[in-house]
């Protein structure tokens, strides 16, 4: 059985759900963080009836100002010991950036970048301390790539991977290890919130929420960048051959609003 718990953002759907249950599998215990209660009460019942581990909900809106530290206090109170940080919460926007609401803007930013800072910065130091911990923040692919219809999002994701590589260096012989995550297209509520048109997405480059999961859990401690899947490795990799203007275009076909 795996020791320390793993308190994961954003765990109520999509990837963060997945992790939540992967984690569990490993006979780790989790903490689960989101918006809503009701949602992780339930994923709270169902890991503990089927993994056997603790599963202590925390319900926290982590783009309101105050919210980080109130977590990290409460992560305290309750004497929660955290080994695994796994920063998933995250938002994407699409549309054209003059169009777009700057609030919400703000609010993404807030929420992928800000958040994720604050929480690290909080949690942190007890794991070095400990001499033992690790870091996971979900990046994307899109940290690769320009963002034509998804600037903002994707100009988070690239200082989450910068972020993430830079600590990692940093704390390296310290027993803490970080991993940055980059999925590339994955089926889960994403893409429909922020009302992407994926129709031009070939299946191929498609992968679940699972599969991100498993290769997650499998890389930590292991490798700095993980980028899911071949293809989405490749395409890592041949952006940095492809002239900017080019990827400009092919992000802006793929990216495109359904509005547009």
């Amino acid at each position: 059985m795996a020791d320390g718990l793993a308190l994961i953002t954003g765990a109520s759907a999509g990837i963060g759900e997945a992790l939540a249950r992967r984690i569990a599998r490993e006979g780790r215990p989790v903490a689960l963080v989101a918006r809503s209660a009701d949602r992780l009460e339930r994923l709270a019942a169902e890991i503990r009836r089927d993994h056997g581990v603790d599963a202590h909900v925390l319900p926290a809106d982590l783009t309101k100002v105050g919210a980080v530290r109130e977590l990290a206090d409460c992560v305290g109170q309750r004497g929660l010991t955290v080994d695994w940080l796994v920063n998933n919460a995250g938002f994407g926007t699409v549309g054209r950036f003059d169009t777009l609401p700057i609030e919400r803007e703000l609010e993404e930013i807030g929420l992928n970048v800000v958040a994720l800072v604050e929480l690290t910065g909080r949690l942190l130091p007890a794991m070095v301390a400990r001499r033992r911990g690790a870091v996971i923040n979900l990046s994307s692919l899109a940290s690769f790539l320009p963002g034509p219809y998804s600037a903002t999002y994707s100009a988070t994701k690239a200082f989450v991977t910068s972020f993430s590589e830079a600590i990692a260096a940093e704390l390296k012989d310290t027993g803490v290890s970080v991993l940055c995550v980059c999925p590339g297209f994955t089926r889960t509520e994403f893409q429909e919130r922020a009302a992407v048109d994926t129709s031009s997405v070939p299946g191929i480059a498609w992968m679940s929420a699972e599969d991100v999961a498993d290769q997650t859990v499998r890389a930590v401690g292991r490798q700095t960048v993980l980028v899911n899947g071949a293809l989405n490795a490749m395409t890592a990799t041949a952006v940095k051959f492809v002239p900017r203007g080019i990827l400009n275009r092919i992000a802006s076909t793929l990216m495109r609003p359904r509005a547009a």
